[in-house]
């Protein structure tokens, strides 16, 4: 098993996602809206229908830019593999439909020891070559450390300040089937509807939500504790996956301003399920 490291700083040839006001607003539910969030779920609303900025997520899918990082026993590679972080800048937000053309990109491969970090961004424009957002995700693959490479920057920690009440706090309660509702967006991961498939993978027969899918409730609640509402004032959010979320969990966002940015926490009842993560907000 090996890396391509040869192929950092390359780029994916371009791709295009389409998508509609159908696709937003499956994603909306997806990520636990609400009939009386009328902005983000009824295509004919006043106003004008909106998109929730994590719906970048979704568009970024069709880059693959992993695919640049994966040598010899790709498949096994992909076995040790975990999505560990997600970031998003936006520049616009989106328009409840159109077609975004994406440009994946083999940000670095970490070595962290025993283990390693694969990151990847994603570009997105219109057709025109406006921007709209930029992904980063970063993937720990275990036990494929050790090979000489770059550790990369001493991480912030972003540790919530202690004692210090949130400048925000919302909690939503996630469904029984937020994962299969989830999972229409385009990630079949059996690990997230197949009881068989979790036993085998987590060494439980519960399938958990997407961490996309907890990064989306957390933006949610970035939308609206930060934000009120207005998408056009969320610019970035980044976060570790730090602990499973299971279908039926309640997930509790908080947000506390430090040095002009917000420090941000989401956890459940039992763990902290998004670390080390930060908002910018206008």
């Amino acid at each position: 098993m090996s890396f391509n490291l040869e192929n950092i700083g390359k780029k994916t040839k371009e791709s295009t996602f389409e998508y509609d006001w159908k696709d937003v607003i499956l994603y909306a539910l997806g990520i636990g809206a609400q009939p009386d969030e009328l902005p983000f779920v009824y295509e004919n609303v006043k106003g004008g229908l909106k998109v929730f900025p994590s719906f970048a997520t979704i568009a970024h899918m069709g880059a693959n830019a992993m695919r640049l990082a994966l040598g010899k026993g790709a498949g096994n590679i992909l076995a040790r593999m975990v999505h560990g972080s997600q970031q998003i800048k936006l520049f616009r937000p989106f328009k409840k439909r159109g077609k975004i053309v994406n440009v994946g990109e083999l940000h670095s491969i970490l070595d962290k020891g025993k283990n390693a970090v694969i990151n990847v961004k994603v570009t997105g424009n219109t057709p025109e070559g406006e921007p709209i957002y930029e992904t980063f995700a970063g993937y720990f693959v275990f036990g494929m450390g050790g090979f000489g490479g770059d550790p990369g920057p001493q991480e912030d920690p972003l540790i919530p300040p202690e004692g210090v009440k949130p400048d925000f706090s919302i909690s939503y309660k996630t469904q029984q089937n937020q994962a299969a509702l989830y999972r229409l967006n385009g990630d079949f991961n059996p690990l997230h509807i197949d009881p068989a498939f979790a036993m085998r993978v987590i060494k439980e027969a519960n399938p958990i939500l997407h961490g996309l899918g907890t990064y989306g409730f957390a933006t949610r609640a970035i939308v609206y504790g930060l934000c009120d509402g207005d998408v056009s004032r969320f610019k970035e959010f980044g976060a570790r996956f730090s602990k499973f979320v299971y279908p039926g969990d309640t997930i509790t966002t908080e947000g506390w301003k430090v040095n002009g940015k917000y420090i941000i926490q989401a956890r459940t009842e039992r763990n902290v399920v998004l670390s080390r993560a930060y908002a910018v907000v206008e």
